[in-house]
């Protein structure tokens, strides 16, 4: 290892990145590859692909998506606001071309294909940037009151679920609009505003209910518990069988008729096989990533660095409670992977990105302290002393 005293770029790096954080998410990464080669087979024979397609496919979006990770977490602050500033730029531009240009599957265009890479889904890339650019502006707006970065943010906001709505992607519409509220909230705004946002968002799932059939069929699906609950139903009785300590690596038998059970449903698979004490310690995980960066958040001094990365661990959590969530039938069904778990080239590598912009901006820094603080204090000139003596 690096000595503390030998100053370069990668021993400043060890010495001021979260160990803690970063061996959580090594442990993630980790238990995805065990339970891809434990779900993904089954998919891949039912499909008419090599069993090792999935599992094949999933080591080779491993190796960008560390890199990207370790990469990205070198960057200072002000590069990550840069970068992610063109980054949110350019895949909003994309999450608008969907809408021209995507490939629509189960009626939704959320994907977009390019020969030489193949499909990626622009959203899991603008989440990140996204977060990133609206913390600036909310940051921006704490530290200089005559910048509307407020009213920015909530335009930025409102781009973003109207690009969303059309394709439509309801979940990540939902996902997105809570993230930047507790953003929102996190910036110190008034209590009236959090209530007038939390209204808002009533009425618009209300809206949404009553105008886009697919939302309503989907919420009267798990409020009725009738229609097709094929993959709700089949999750739970995978979870029921595997009992505490599971039946074993490979030993599972509802993973062959699950459809999504190596994305949408692998925390299923992972407690057939492994049984509910190996999903707990993952939740734990997820858990221990959420609070620990809310706890830097809570110490670091520079506004940005606070809203953007509890906005990051915020978006991390989220996504994680809706996957387990929909697994344990406690929300209606929402396609949202788990993330570093969940096969997803997309999703792995963006997920990888946000992580490394947590590490980047919760690294240890020295303070910067105004210079007023090392200038010495003159003493008060005694009374009648004439101006010229203490001059």
């Amino acid at each position: 290892m690096t000595s503390r005293a030998r100053k370069t770029l990668f021993g400043e790096w060890w010495w001021t990145v979260d160990r803690l954080l970063l061996a959580a998410f090594l442990l993630l990464i980790g238990g995805g590859v065990v339970m891809s080669f434990a779900a993904s087979p089954a998919v891949a024979t039912r499909i008419g692909v090599d069993p090792g397609h999935f599992v094949e496919r999933h080591l080779l979006f491993l190796v960008p998506a560390i890199v990207v990770m370790l990469g990205v977490s070198f960057l200072s602050p002000k590069v990550v606001r840069r970068v992610c500033l063109v980054l949110f730029v350019v895949f909003l531009a994309a999450l608008a071309a969907t809408l021209v240009i995507g490939v629509e599957i189960k009626g939704a265009r959320r994907w977009i294909h390019l020969p030489a890479i193949g499909s990626f889904q622009p959203s899991e890339f603008l989440k990140p940037a996204f977060v990133v650019v609206v913390a600036w502006l909310m940051s921006e707006r704490m530290t200089r009151p005559d910048v509307p970065g407020n009213m920015l943010a909530f335009a930025v906001l409102a781009v973003v679920v109207a690009l969303l709505a059309q394709q439509p992607d309801f979940g990540q519409t939902m996902l997105i609009a809570g993230v930047w509220s507790a953003m929102f909230f996190i910036a110190s705004m008034p209590w009236v505003w959090v209530f007038v946002i939390g209204a808002g968002g009533a009425g618009l799932v209300g809206a949404a209910y009553l105008t886009l059939p697919h939302v309503a069929s989907r919420i009267n699906r798990f409020l009725s518990g009738s229609g097709d609950t094929f993959q709700t139903d089949a999750a739970l009785e995978a979870i029921s069988r595997g009992g505490w300590f599971g039946r074993g690596p490979g030993e599972g038998t509802v993973k062959r008729i699950l459809p999504d059970s190596h994305t949408d449903f692998i925390f299923a698979v992972t407690a057939e096989e492994f049984g509910i004490a190996v999903c707990l310690v993952v939740v734990l995980l997820f858990g221990f990533v959420l609070m620990r960066g809310l706890w830097h958040a809570l110490k670091v001094d520079d506004p940005f660095c606070r809203v953007a990365s509890s906005g990051l661990v915020t978006l991390f959590g989220m996504q994680s409670a809706i996957n387990m969530a929909v697994n344990l039938h406690l929300v209606p069904a929402k396609g949202m992977t788990l993330p570093f778990v969940s096969y997803g080239g997309s999703s792995m590598i963006a997920v990888a990105f946000s992580m490394g912009l947590v590490l980047a901006l919760t690294r240890r820094r020295p303070r910067v302290q105004s210079m007023r603080a090392y200038e010495p204090t003159r003493p008060a000139p005694a009374a009648g002393t004439p101006r010229e003596a203490t001059a």
